[in-house]
């Protein structure tokens, strides 16, 4: 499912290249680098075109890099000497801009440490994810800092914003960590503090869960799982898909790998069913999710279950994190049982986007929701990575679909852009019912 569609305009189609569009924040023209170092670009629009995607080459060498978004970071390695970094935008309509940026790879590091102030967190800091990275940095190698950023242990994904300050809010899976604050000068300089934290959970969801519940675990490592396009997508759209299971990356050694193929924004639903019980009214919907970086390319992660009840008509339990208003929703039945009208409804006071979660990182999330007998659904909270958004929203979800009695669960990934593929992975799926 979906719950918004972009508009895009009607815009004519270039085919020659163009010079202007592509801002290159760093590394600087003529800058002195060593390797591997932090390409950030953008591009507000190509030839008055729309961004669709954006790559870098070096040389005369093929794109190293595609993403499908209007803003472009990377790590870049590159043997030593002079060099011509080329910074490329495609337009909506077909447009191209490319910007060359010339550079020297020496092979002495200009890495340095102890020109950035982190007020938050502290040097061996007791934290909560998500927590609060403030940092700030005037001088890197003896130049104005341009940009700043942050990545976490060895995690080759760096998040950057231009100015001498960030701020952020940094999602991670609990333990010890070793988080990397970064700034950088016009030249290519990058300067490097280094803080250790440890991520502790917060009050775990699952104290609701009473002794004597059913518990169906590693769901994801069940032979049954189909997929099929979601035509609520848009009418317009198309999408394909494929699963299997991996060992890497996993957490049990069985992880679920999901990929997809999209046109105009389509959506591919995975799913299988798990029991029949018509009888249970809570559930916790127990998984964790990985997305591999860069993330450009996911509107929505959408996580259903859909439980057939004692009167034969299903009861639909549909959330998904939504990148589209940045928020956690729901679904309802605006309609009756028999005539339905369904909608996604944003969930007050949330916050979820796939793009803004942690690359390459397991992430932890966990819905309770529970029904009454005249098909209301309530959903209570979801807690992303320990972390608690209350939600306590009940809606009419009942809808007369005739079909046989089931437990089922739904992993649907929704595409981002005109065009593109896009990979999840899911492991420890577990649904408790009571």
């Amino acid at each position: 499912m979906k719950c918004k569609i972009p508009l895009y305009l009607a815009l004519a189609t270039f085919a020659a290249p163009a010079l202007a569009g592509v801002t290159v924040s760093s590394p600087s023209s003529g800058a002195e680098v060593s390797s591997p170092f932090d390409l950030a670009a953008s591009a507000d629009s190509c030839s008055s075109q729309h961004i669709d995607s954006m790559a870098y080459s070096l040389d005369h060498s093929a794109d190293a890099l595609v993403v499908k978004a209007a803003s472009i970071q990377a790590q870049v390695t590159a043997s030593s000497g002079a060099h011509t970094l080329k910074v490329k935008a495609w337009g909506s309509g077909g447009a191209v801009c490319v910007t060359d940026v010339p550079i020297t790879v020496v092979s002495d590091p200009v890495s340095t440490s102890g020109s950035i102030s982190v007020s938050a967190p502290a040097q061996g800091a007791d934290v909560q994810s998500p927590f609060t990275l403030s940092a700030s940095s005037v001088t890197c190698s003896g130049r104005q800092v341009v940009s700043m950023g942050y990545s976490l242990d060895s995690n080759p994904s760096t998040t950057a914003v231009d100015g001498e300050t960030i701020d952020a809010q940094v999602t991670s899976p609990g333990g010890s960590h070793v988080l990397h604050v970064k700034s950088w000068s016009p030249d290519g300089g990058a300067c490097v503090t280094d803080v250790d934290i440890t991520v502790s959970a917060s009050t775990s969801i699952l104290s609701i869960v009473p002794s004597d519940a059913v518990k169906v675990s590693s769901i994801q490592a069940l032979s049954n799982w189909k997929d099929q396009h979601d035509t609520g997508t848009g009418a317009s759209s198309t999408s394909a898909g494929s699963m299997s299971i991996v060992n890497s990356p996993s957490l049990s050694g069985f992880a679920r790998e999901f990929t997809f193929s999209f046109t105009n924004d389509g959506g591919q639903r995975f799913s299988d069913a798990f029991g029949d019980d018509t009888a249970p009214t809570n559930f916790l919907y127990d998984g964790w999710v990985y997305l591999p970086g860069p993330i450009t390319t996911i509107a929505n992660v959408e996580m259903d279950m859909n439980q057939v009840i004692a009167n034969g008509d299903t009861i639909i339990y549909a959330f998904q994190c939504d990148g589209w208003n940045g928020t956690w929703d729901y679904s309802e039945n605006a309609g009756t049982a028999s005539n339905q009208q369904v909608r996604w409804v944003q969930a007050k006071g949330t916050s979820c986007n796939p793009r803004k979660w942690t690359p390459n990182t397991w992430h932890h999330v966990q819905v309770w929701y529970s029904r009454d007998d005249s098909g209301n659904v309530t959903y209570h909270s979801v807690w992303f990575d320990n972390v608690e958004q209350p939600i306590n929203e009940t809606v009419f979800s009942e809808f007369a679909l005739g079909w046989a009695p089931l437990l089922m669960t739904n992993f649907q990934l929704d595409g981002y852009g005109s065009s593109g593929t896009g990979t999840a992975y899911l492991d420890n799926l577990t649904v408790y019912r009571w």
